[in-house]
């Protein structure tokens, strides 16, 4: 398993210089790209994920489902990747893996205690309680996933898109699309391997994570990417973060 583990993030270094997330994304800004993770399964998946302190990582529990071994990926100064392990995974007790499938609203989150500090990441600070989202709110997506569906070689890379709220957002799920496309052609979006991606909102001028991506969408609402991006709001589940959190070592 840990050369199946090497390799997929040999894969990964390979691919520097695509982009990731469909549609044309560009790069991340520094200070959000710092926080954001690459993490690899022991089954060939892979995955975002976004520090919330150095050895703490938040992601999707999809991602990190019980039954594999995890890592998170950190490059070197000479941008060689570098394996870090993993001495828990806690997933929120109320996920439940047959609602994210359809699409519906779930407690889909799960936090990665790291065996030890990361060097390279900068932590992103959790949203502040009681935020609600409003239809054309805009939010700064990031993530290491692919940039053309069904090739992996085209991710590894922190690409971020700025997509905006549609339909009735609540508290349970929010839906984002690109503007420029409203989710009715091929625009930008999250696809394979951007799942956990952090989804960020300004507050007082400085970007904070307030959900996950979980699911996405082609056009229309058919199979694939470019279409919808399915939001875990962080709003519902802050207590729980922050309590596990503590449990684990880290108080914010």
């Amino acid at each position: 398993m840990q050369r199946a583990l090497i390799a997929l993030a040999c894969l990964i270094a390979s691919s520097l210089t695509a982009p990731g997330m469909v549609g044309g994304a560009g790069p991340a800004p520094d200070g959000i790209a710092r926080a954001v993770v690459l993490i690899v399964g022991s089954r060939g998946n892979a995955c975002t994920g976004v520090a919330l302190a150095r050895d703490l990582i938040l992601t999707v529990a999809h991602c990190v489902l019980p039954g594999a071994d995890y890592k998170i990926v950190e490059f070197d100064s000479a941008r060689q990747p570098q394996l870090r392990d993993v001495t828990s995974v806690t997933a929120h007790p109320k996920f439940d893996l047959q609602s994210l499938l359809g699409h519906r609203a779930t407690a889909d989150l799960a936090l990665l205690k790291l065996v030890a500090p990361l060097g390279s990441v900068e932590p992103a600070p959790l949203g502040p309680a009681g935020n609600t989202v409003a239809p054309g709110d805009e939010f700064l997506v990031a993530g290491t996933g692919v940039a053309i569906r069904g090739d992996g070689k085209s991710g590894g890379v922190v690409r971020a898109a700025t997509l905006v709220a549609t339909g009735k957002p609540g508290t349970l799920q929010i839906r984002l699309v690109d503007p420029a496309t409203n989710g009715e052609k091929p625009g930008r979006g999250a696809c394979t391997g951007d799942s956990g991606a952090p989804v960020f909102r300004n507050f007082n001028d400085r970007p904070a994570v307030i959900g996950l991506v979980s699911w996405s969408t082609g056009p229309g609402n058919s199979g694939g990417c470019g279409g919808l991006t399915g939001v875990t709001p962080l709003v519902l589940y802050r207590d729980w973060i922050l309590q596990t959190s503590k449990a684990l070592g880290n108080q914010f």
